[in-house]
């Protein structure tokens, strides 16, 4: 079997350790069933490390053709006559897009699909995780059809579990040795005790009796001998005694008076007083507040009016600037506000005062909206964002917008399901005769119909 290099990139190079095998293709068929037949996709898909579903469902989805991949038998087969060098300039792009990192360019990745529903590859050989376009169609299916996770990855949580367990049972066993340490420790000074006690019982009482006696100090004691023997016994006998402190809160009060001095307790009550005069203004602030709920909406109203204008401003002023789409994107990415103000404030700043050749214009900037359309949720956004601006506009501009949803559908910034979606939204509502969904009509007419044709052919 030929091999080649993964990768055009790495294609001259003799010692370039990853390869696939060269793509072999069969035309079976005649007339309206002819397929085109990928002989050998599953192992280059194996040499991939992808299923060989995703590389068929792309191949489907660049030529516009119905594709198929059987599991059991193995067979890849796509709609239409097609050449070998044509399917494996497609097979280039999905290697530059799904199996290669966007770092070292090394073809040994892992697909990881996010909580959040997103596609990124992680290298082996770097650790860099690539982000997948998501606008892409196959994206879809492969959120659908998400890749068998490694059995390794598996079994390197099974063994951290089990390692996890066994450092606790070996904790718990350490604490149980030091308890019965303790108790034997214990055990053994309750013997000793008894059996002192019951040697000398009348020890302890003798020399408290001859102290009385002789009414002599510690310091005349600790010079005779007889004295030291008394200090060692004492000691002992202290040995045996257990010291409590006193917890309650009139025995802390006492202790804490006693450790403060003059200056501290200055220093505290300076303190207490600024805690209490900067208490003061704060129940002055709130009292100032209306009471009345009207009031408060309406500061809420002008302030969200405010702010939205603000953000069309900014924008304006950035776009006047000179200002890319990536840079673009890194300011609506930090800007304040719900995702549809700054889609909204977006398209306006971008289209305002346009009427004839609002479609062009749309045309034109489109680069502009496809950094803020990056997920499925966002073009109910951007829908939205020209429901808006065409109630605002001039009519010229409404004329123009059935083109305009055409532009943006075939810049792939729109998809149907979501143009029908927003269209049977906008008729379910109260503004059934506005001459926007008037407009839009016919233009979802004919995605129902060609979307209808494709399927029966």
């Amino acid at each position: 079997m030929a091999l080649q290099n993964i990768g055009a990139a790495n294609s001259d190079d003799a010692f370039y350790r990853y390869k696939m095998p060269k793509m072999i293709t069969k035309i079976e068929g005649r007339g309206n069933g002819i397929k085109t037949n990928v002989v050998n996709m599953v192992d280059i898909a194996k040499a991939l490390a992808r299923p060989a579903s995703y590389t068929t469902k792309y191949f489907g989805c660049e030529l516009g053709a119905q594709s198929k991949f059987d599991e059991k038998t193995g067979t890849s087969l796509v709609n239409g006559a097609h050449e070998t060098a044509k399917l494996a300039g497609l097979l280039e792009n999905f290697i530059k897009k799904y199996v290669q990192c966007y770092g070292c360019g090394n073809p040994e990745t892992e697909v990881i699909i996010t909580k959040t529903e997103m596609i990124t590859l992680k290298c082996a050989a770097c650790g860099f995780i690539s982000d997948v376009d998501m606008r892409d169609k196959l994206t879809t299916f492969i959120l659908k059809n998400p890749p068998e996770q490694k059995k390794g990855s598996k079994d390197k949580k099974a063994m951290r579990r089990a390692e996890k367990e066994r450092l606790k049972e070996g904790e718990a066993a350490d604490e149980e040795q030091k308890k019965l340490k303790k108790d034997s420790k214990k055990k053994t000074n309750a013997s000793s005790k008894d059996t002192s006690s019951k040697a000398a019982p009348g020890k302890k009482k003798t020399n408290d009796s001859a102290k009385k006696a002789n009414g002599s100090s510690d310091e005349d004691h600790s010079n005779s001998p007889a004295g030291s023997q008394n200090g060692d016994h004492d000691a002992a006998d202290d040995d045996d005694i257990q010291w409590q402190t006193d917890t309650s809160l009139e025995a802390a009060r006492q202790r804490i008076q006693e450790q403060l001095n003059a200056v501290t307790a200055e220093m505290v009550m300076l303190s207490t007083t600024e805690a209490e005069q900067e208490k003061k203004p704060q129940k002055a602030k709130k009292e100032a507040v209306p009471n009345g709920s009207g009031a408060s909406t309406e500061a809420k109203r002008a302030a969200e009016v405010s702010g939205y204008d603000s953000l069309v401003s900014d924008i304006k002023s950035r776009l006047t600037k000179g200002s890319t789409p990536s840079q673009l994107q890194s300011f609506l990415s930090s800007a304040t506000g719900t995702p549809q103000e700054t889609m909204t404030a977006l398209f306006q700043a971008l289209f305002e005062g346009s009427g004839k050749g609002f479609a062009k214009e749309i045309g034109k900037k489109e680069s502009y909206l496809s950094v803020a359309v990056q997920d499925e949720g966002s073009q109910i956004l951007l829908l939205r964002a020209v429901e808006l601006f065409c109630g605002k506009a001039s009519g010229d501009a409404v004329k123009e917008v059935a083109l305009a949803l055409k532009v943006l559908y075939d810049a792939d910034l729109l998809e149907e399901e979501f143009i029908v979606q927003w269209y049977q939204e906008g008729l379910a509502g109260d503004n059934k005769s506005s001459q926007l969904w008037k407009n839009v009509n016919p233009f979802v007419e004919w995605l129902q119909n060609a979307e209808s044709e494709s399927e029966e052919e």
